[in-house]
């Protein structure tokens, strides 16, 4: 990229961000010029291109200005160009448009084959019968009073308090973050996530445009002195994690760092946003965060698309009565009415008791492929961060100085989609890291390919 093409980038990110509307006037070319260490007449030559595409304007005697309406939202363009090879966005899609054949250790869903399908056709054959009102009708705003008594019910399991008004269903979880965001945070303020995260919070929070900081996740949670610099140096509104079972490194928070946690986030004003959507794989109930802080400042949310199906998309927010009114009102003003037929069409999978013996049967088959997984990628010399005691992620170490995009690139020539490290790391420090989903990495032919990349580096 040639300085001038670097110069039109910047401006072009800025009003992409919004930092530069529609009428602003540019800086000055000596301004920028000095701004971007580079000379007055690589500016005029950038101004003068960016001109001619319509981009800005050039008004006699009065500098440059950002020309047309406001432009529509480019998530691409918004903060820091990154290798496609780490994108949230362009990895997402990797495995979302992956032929049904592909190997997809990289992937963060369960195998069909592993999800309930036979419930979900009996639940789907009764459904057909049911009134028409579920088959036709908008839903109630709040959502399917049974599901959520069900909610309540796995809430109370951890000890979580709460009033079936304090509980609203959403379309899926990553829906009920966006109400979240939407409800809490406005453009430019400060989000504080874990490093390393789920990458597709990297992704939703460029959707908002606020400046996102992260903290080192250590394996009993974040690590609290940094957690707590951060507060003082950029005054977060808002914190988004995981409970139970992180995603990627399949940590779990101890119950003494959910304490501290809990204590810095009161005294700096912070809410936290507690994703629990693997809670059904656990089988050692970790702490909650909201049943700690009581619902005051934390807010609890989940949905069902691990465990029962992706395709069938229900989640549910668990907060303060006067936030969840607030939500609901988003909620309509966004989607109106809410989805009846998923919410009901879960519910009947729940409740016949299928569903209970399904994710029985579902955490015994992922033990043994966890202990399978973590045993084959050692002898490759791939070695787990941790072996996690419950869920479908391990967290993988390469060997000497692998890069993981190297490693990832090689393996989707060959037709195995992996996830690289610093998709889930905003600061790019884990670049020698790959997350293993332990239900998509039974077929050998991974393992035989990984060992072929592995070893071309020695």
């Amino acid at each position: 990229m040639t300085l001038v093409e670097k110069v039109m980038r910047d401006v072009h990110q800025r009003i992409a961000r919004q930092r530069l509307v529609p009428g602003t006037r540019l800086p000055s070319i000596r301004k920028l010029a000095e701004s971007l260490e580079v000379s007055k007449s690589t500016v005029v030559d950038a101004y003068d291109r960016l001109a001619a595409e319509g981009a800005i304007q050039a008004r006699k005697g009065a500098g440059f200005y950002v020309a047309g309406a406001l432009p529509p939202l480019m998530l691409a363009d918004v903060g820091p160009q990154v290798d496609r090879a780490i994108d949230p966005l362009w990895v997402s899609r990797q495995s979302l448009e992956a032929e049904e054949a592909a190997l997809m250790p990289g992937c963060g869903w369960l195998p069909a084959s592993w999800m309930p399908e036979d419930s979900i056709r009996r639940a789907l054959r009764s459904l057909s019968r049911s009134r028409h009102a579920i088959l036709t009708d908008y839903g109630t705003p709040h959502g399917f009073v049974p599901l959520r008594e069900h909610v309540l019910r796995r809430m109370a399991g951890y000890q979580i308090s709460a009033r079936l008004d304090q509980v609203l269903l959403t379309a899926s979880g990553t829906q009920a973050i966006d109400l979240l965001c939407r409800f809490f945070i406005e453009p430019g303020d400060t989000v504080l996530v874990d490093d390393p995260c789920y990458f597709n919070f990297h992704a939703l929070l460029k959707a908002h445009r606020v400046k996102v900081i992260s903290v080192p996740y250590t394996a009993t949670g974040p690590d609290l002195e940094l957690f707590e610099k951060a507060l003082l140096e950029h005054q977060p509104r808002l914190y988004i994690t995981n409970s139970a079972i992180h995603n990627p490194t399949g940590a779990v928070l101890s119950l003494a760092v959910a304490h501290q946690l809990l204590k810095l986030a009161e005294s700096a004003d912070l809410v936290i946003i507690e994703d629990d959507i693997f809670a059904d794989l656990e089988t050692i109930t970790a702490p909650r965060l909201a049943a700690l802080d009581g619902l005051n400042r934390v807010v609890h949310m989940g949905s069902f698309s691990k465990t029962l199906s992706a395709s069938v998309r229900c989640g549910f927010v668990a907060a303060r009565h006067d936030w969840i009114e607030a939500l609901v009102d988003l909620k309509i003003a966004t989607t109106f009415g809410g989805d009846p037929f998923s919410a009901e069409l879960t519910w009947r999978v729940i409740k016949d008791g299928s569903y209970r013996r399904h994710l029985d049967a579902l955490r015994g088959r992922l033990s043994r492929a966890m202990g399978k997984t973590c045993s084959r990628l050692s002898d490759v010399g791939i070695k787990p961060w941790i072996i996690p005691q419950a869920g479908m992620y391990v967290w993988c170490a390469l060997p000497g100085n692998l890069l993981a995009v190297d490693v990832a690139r090689k393996a989707h020539a060959e037709g195995v989609i992996l996830a690289p490290g610093n998709v889930f790391s905003l600061t790019e420090t884990a670049g020698q890291f790959l997350r293993f989903n332990v239900a998509q990495s039974t077929s050998p032919e991974i393992f035989d390919i990984l060992e072929m990349i592995v070893s071309e580096k020695y």
